[in-house]
């Protein structure tokens, strides 16, 4: 029998809609796999085969239990939360967040509310936690990926590029906060995002740090500088991705981050309307020289002969939200929340190779 989604969904005797609940995913994600725009993830594949009696012995144990019809989901943490950029990223592949921490009130406001369909577990068994440093590490759930866009203020330009030694409030520091929770739970990987000048910065000694402590934990260090307008996004929004897996070395390790992929849209498409430039401004981070009482051109367009001023609206866009993502904030803090969040088709396309990667280990 054929793999396409909807032949395995007709074997499990699902309609399009009890797909989705069963799978957990949104009906537009089911649509799309019915329609062959994107393939379904690994685990739906085999959740829908397994549900339909089909044979999945040949699949990896990294989805498949014992009991070959009760399928693993892989189960991630979010740190650093924000939003839930990556929580959205990796849920739309068929894994599953066990925990999360994200201390700004107005960042946990939007976080919840975007996501307690999405993950309801975290918020019923109070698994959303505020200071990442008040939580023990034994005490978070088991994982296989942990993941992390730890904060860039203290590196970035918008913010003075202070580093580890951030003498405000400590934020540098909170990168050993994932050290303690990598070296107690001993994830199969990490997943970490920062800005680009974190590889620079103080001569390159703060990523070399980097670097060495996740080494000497076990794990591989692989990064790669990844734009969202690789990844089809009208945004340049350049970021550090660093991933790193359980038991292997830097030199040994073959993990390859994905080939950028062709433009999927542009400002115009993101007004509705014809606009001056194909690729917007980036996004801001919200810290020093990006104020929102100080803003300067690069949130204003030539749009139809009239000058618009980007809003939230097209920053959800511009982000790759899902385009019923909202925001119960005011608009200055939506604003500065999506400067500060993740690319998500970037994080989306890392991720999967990240999969890929664990079920190809997983198997030697």
């Amino acid at each position: 029998m054929s793999d396409s989604f909807q032949s395995l969904r007709k074997a499990a005797k699902l309609s399009l809609s009890d797909a989705a609940d069963f799978l957990q995913i949104s009906e537009e994600d089911a649509t799309a796999y019915e329609d062959g725009v994107r393939p379904p993830p690994l685990p739906n594949v085999l959740a829908l085969k397994g549900l339909g009696g089909l044979n999945i012995s040949n699949q990896t144990d990294n989805f498949v239990s014992s009991n070959s019809n009760e399928v693993k989901k892989i189960k991630f943490i979010d740190l650093f939360a924000g939003i839930g950029g990556f929580h959205i990223a990796l849920d739309d592949l068929g894994a599953k967040c066990v925990f999360a921490a994200e201390i700004n009130p107005y960042a946990r406001k939007t976080y919840e509310y975007n996501h307690k369909k999405r993950s309801p577990d975290l918020f019923r068994k109070g698994l959303f936690a505020s200071d990442i440093k008040e939580v023990e590490p034994i005490n978070i759930p088991e994982f296989d990926i942990l993941c992390g866009g730890f904060p860039c203020q203290p590196f970035s330009q918008a913010g003075y590029k202070r580093g580890f030694q951030d003498i405000q409030d400590n934020r540098g520091n909170l990168f050993f906060d994932i050290i303690n929770i990598i070296k107690e739970k001993k994830p199969q990987a990490y997943f970490l995002e920062n800005v680009r000048h974190i590889k620079n910065h103080d001569e390159g000694k703060t990523f070399a740090e980097i670097q060495l402590q996740l080494e000497k934990l076990g794990y591989s260090f692989k990064y790669k500088m990844v734009k969202a307008s690789d990844h089809g996004l009208p945004q340049h929004r350049p970021r550090i991705f660093m991933v790193g897996f359980k038991g292997e070395t830097t030199k040994d390790s073959t993990f390859e981050f994905p080939e950028a992929e062709p433009l999927q849209m542009t400002m115009s498409d993101i007004f509705g309307k014809p606009c001056n430039k194909s690729i917007g401004y980036t996004l801001r981070v919200g810290g020093r020289g990006s104020g929102l009482m100080d803003r300067r051109n690069w949130d204003t367009y030539a749009v139809g002969g009239d000058v618009i001023r980007l809003s939230s609206k097209e920053g959800i866009k511009m982000m790759g939200l899902p385009s019923d993502f909202h925001f119960p904030v005011s608009e200055t803090q939506a604003m500065k929340q999506l400067g500060n969040s993740v690319a998500v088709p970037a994080v989306k396309a890392t991720a999967r190779n990240i999969f890929d990667y664990i079920n190809k280990v997983s198997t030697k």
